[in-house]
C-alpha cells in the first residue's frame, strides 16, 4: 500500500503566492486582480494568523494575511471614494485598512525578532507617489526567496535603525514595477 503525504498549509500557501507573483510579473493579471486573488485565497484557506511566531513560514503567513486584508480594504475605500458616495463606508473601510496595516507591521516585527534581525536589509525606496515619498521603505530577508516587505511605520523604522539593519539613502525597490503601479 502506498502512502502519500498531503500538502501542508504552508506548501499550499507558498505555491499559491508564487503562482500569483508569476502571473502578475508576466502581465497575465493586473495589480487589482492580484490583490483580489490574494484576498480570496486567504479567505478560502480560513486560517487565522498564528499567535506565536516560531518559524519563517508562520511569520510570512501572518505578514501576508494582514497585508492582503490591509490592501483589500484600502482598495475598497478608494473605490468608494472615487464614486463620491457612501462616505460612511469609505471611512469604515479606510479604518479597517489602517488597522490591518498596523497588524502587518506588528507581524513583521515578530518575524524579524524570530530571525534575530540576521541577514535583513531595509532602506527607503524610490516611489512615484508623492504621498509615499520619504515614507515607504523596503525590508528584505536575504536568506529567503520572495521575502520582501514594505512599511511606512515610524515605530518599526526606529527599531530597524536601532538593530542596525536600516541603510540610509534611497534604493530602487526590488519589485519597483509592482510598488509604483496604481490599482
Amino acid at each position: 500500500m502506498a502512502y502519500y503525504k498531503s500538502k501542508g498549509i504552508f506548501d499550499t500557501f507558498f505555491e499559491n503566492r508564487s503562482s500569483l507573483i508569476i502571473q502578475y510579473s508576466n502581465g497575465d493579471i493586473s495589480k487589482k486582480e492580484f490583490l483580489e486573488s490574494n484576498f480570496d485565497f486567504v479567505q478560502e484557506m480560513n486560517i487565522k494568523p498564528f499567535s506565536r511566531i516560531d518559524s519563517f513560514e508562520k511569520g510570512m503567513y501572518n505578514y501576508q494575511y494582514f497585508n492582503v486584508l490591509a490592501k483589500y480594504y484600502t482598495m475598497l475605500a478608494k473605490d468608494i471614494r472615487k464614486s463620491g458616495k457612501h462616505d460612511d463606508y469609505y471611512i469604515y473601510y479606510k479604518n479597517m485598512g489602517n488597522h490591518y496595516y498596523h497588524e502587518k507591521d506588528r507581524a513583521t516585527l515578530q518575524l524579524l525578532k524570530h530571525l534575530e534581525f540576521k541577514n535583513v536589509e531595509a532602506y527607503f525606496i524610490k516611489v512615484e507617489s508623492k504621498y509615499l515619498r520619504d515614507k515607504l521603505y523596503e525590508i528584505v530577508l536575504l536568506d529567503y526567496k520572495e521575502a520582501i516587505f514594505h512599511s511606512k511605520s515610524r515605530w518599526l523604522l526606529k527599531i530597524l535603525r536601532e538593530e542596525g539593519v536600516f541603510i540610509e539613502g534611497k534604493k530602487e525597490s526590488l519589485i519597483d514595477h509592482y510598488i509604483n503601479e496604481k490599482y
